[in-house]
This record gives C-alpha cells, structure tokens and sequence, in this order.
C-alpha cells in the first residue's frame, strides 16, 4: 500500500465509498458536543441552585442568632437577614423574610427567621420557591 492510502480496520483496502472512515472524527464531535454542553450548562445550573438555597440558609440562621441576642428583637433577626442575602447574591432573593418569637414544649424561647426565597431554575430565571427557616435560642431568658 502507498502512504496515505485508506483501509479499513481489518487493513485491507474499502472498495465502497461509505466503508472509508475519512470525517468520521468530525462527524463524532459534532454528534458529542451538543449533549455535552447540555450535561455541563446542567451541573452549573444545579452548582447555581445549590449555591442560592445554601446562603439563603446560612443567612437565615445567622439573622435568627442576631435577633435572639440580649436586647434584640426578632425584627433585627429579619432586617439583618435581608442585609445578608442583599449582600451576598441580590435584593430579589430577600423580598419574603419574616421573623417571629416561638416557644418550644420546654418553654423555651426561640427567634425563628423564615425566608421565601426564588429558585433558579434555568440561569437566573426563577421558577419555584425555596423556604428556610434559621432558629436561635433567644438569649434573655
């Protein structure tokens, strides 16, 4: 066989036009690369999402040990809550917070921050919600 002539795996010569392999690879990438962009827009959607309810939780918690303080009330709790999530991802994800005083079985009083926060879904796009509470002993009692 001369350099650069074509065969087939089995190494003889193809005698048929569709048994060559040449543009095979670009076919295959073109076939391959679509679903992996969907497979990796997909992890980075749910990394997104993950991200969002993460510290929206963590908000909450830290706004409820806020409110509970000696000398705080559970308004502070909510005020500094939307603060937090304001800071850390955008305005849009603290429209719904609410604070309360709970009481336990025990009688123990607690500082319960509640947020209602946007999931997104589809990039930014909000499409369901996402509801945290962060709870903190209040810490006049």
């Amino acid at each position: 066989l001369r350099p650069g002539t074509v065969t087939t795996p089995g190494g003889r010569r193809p005698t048929r036009w569709w048994e060559e392999e040449t543009g095979a690879a670009a076919a295959d990438f073109a076939m391959v690369t679509p679903m992996l962009v969907l497979v990796f827009l997909a992890v980075m959607q749910l990394g997104f999402a993950l991200h969002v309810r993460n510290t929206v939780i963590s908000c909450a918690a830290e706004g409820a040990r806020f409110g509970a303080r000696d000398g705080s009330t559970p308004a502070d709790g909510a005020a500094r809550t939307k603060e937090l999530v304001t800071r850390s991802i955008d305005s849009r994800y603290a429209r719904d917070v609410r604070a309360s005083e709970a009481t336990t079985a025990d009688g123990t009083r607690v500082v319960v921050v509640e947020v209602d926060a946007p999931l997104p879904v589809v990039g930014p796009l909000a499409i369901g919600h996402v509801q945290v509470r962060g709870r903190a002993y209040a810490e006049d009692q």
